[in-house]
């Protein structure tokens, strides 16, 4: 019996499970997109600077990695507000699943910018996944939500930006960053001043503490965001790629279950149909490809 496997894939599956509740505490705090942006990275911000003093202390931080360490925290801010866009124009589950398109992305984005070129089966899925986006946003078949086509855009944005992130992310682990605790402390505070500006700007409001929103941002922030991400990074090294290939398939499909049973959520039959499609490109792509595709912390999920 391999003890430390056992416990590697458990502590990995409860860290999905804790992240696959994300979208839904957005739902319930039901704040501004850029509010709730700034609230979850502000309240989860003290949290991982008290980690981060027990980490391990590593070489002296470079000037460059200090600045993708920063483009790395505006895009996490930006992927912050997209989600939480996605979630309140077409709902948790279905939200949740198109923002898991980063595997694609960085694979793309890898594949343009840093030469690296991704395996066939992964451009293979590209296809069928934007068959699923369409599905999603009810140009064919119908949708639920208040505005599905803008909502499944939001999503796509939300990709493009936490794939962004995790390939920022590992240009500044290759200029030195080998504390990630503290990596993600910078990230996070850059993440909720820049969402932070953008609520004063767009003036949404809801930065003053209220009950109970504030109090699911509160959870949000160090469930999914600090807890998760932990049990997430710790653990899913620790596993064979097909297994953590498939936790990471695991979150939101658990998503999709906790909306219909918590909001009431209920996709249409297309919807259902292309999130289906859209989880088997994303697993038929990415189970084999993500050591080639994805950074070491490709397991970063708090922003779903």
């Amino acid at each position: 019996m391999n003890l430390g496997g056992d416990r590697a894939l458990l502590t990995g599956a409860l860290g999905a499970a804790v992240i696959s509740t994300s979208a839904v505490l957005v739902k319930l705090a039901d704040l501004p997109a850029t509010t709730t942006a700034a609230l979850r990275n502000g309240y989860a911000l003290p949290v991982l600077a008290l980690l981060a003093l027990f980490e391990r202390r590593g070489a002296r931080r470079t000037a460059r990695q200090r600045a993708w360490c920063v483009l790395a925290g505006l895009l996490f801010g930006a992927a912050g507000v997209m989600q939480n866009l996605a979630v309140s124009l077409i709902g948790a589950g279905v939200a949740t699943v198109i923002c898991n398109l980063q595997v694609l992305v960085v694979a793309v984005g890898g594949w343009w910018l840093l030469a690296e070129k991704p395996p066939r089966r992964l451009v293979l899925a590209l296809g069928p996944a934007l068959l699923g986006v369409v599905l999603v946003s009810g140009v064919i078949g119908g949708a639920t939500g208040s505005d599905p086509v803008l909502g499944a855009l939001a999503g796509l944005a939300n990709s493009l930006c936490y794939g962004g992130f995790l390939m920022a992310v590992r240009q500044a682990q290759r200029h030195g960053a080998d504390r990630p605790v503290a990596m993600l402390r910078d990230v996070t505070g850059v993440a909720a001043l820049g969402a932070l500006v953008a609520a004063l700007a767009v003036g949404d409001g809801g930065l003053t503490p209220s009950w109970p929103s504030h109090g699911w941002v509160l959870l949000l922030a160090l469930g999914p965001q600090v807890a998760g991400w932990l049990l997430i990074t710790v653990n899913l090294p620790k596993l064979p790629l097909a297994v953590s290939g498939l936790l990471l398939l695991l979150q939101p499909m658990l998503t999709m279950a906790l909306a219909t049973a918590l909001l009431g959520e209920a996709p249409s039959a297309a919807q259902l149909a292309g999130c289906a499609l859209l989880l088997t490109a994303i697993g038929f792509g990415a189970l084999r490809s993500r050591p080639r595709a994805q950074p070491k912390v490709a397991h970063l999920l708090p922003a779903r």
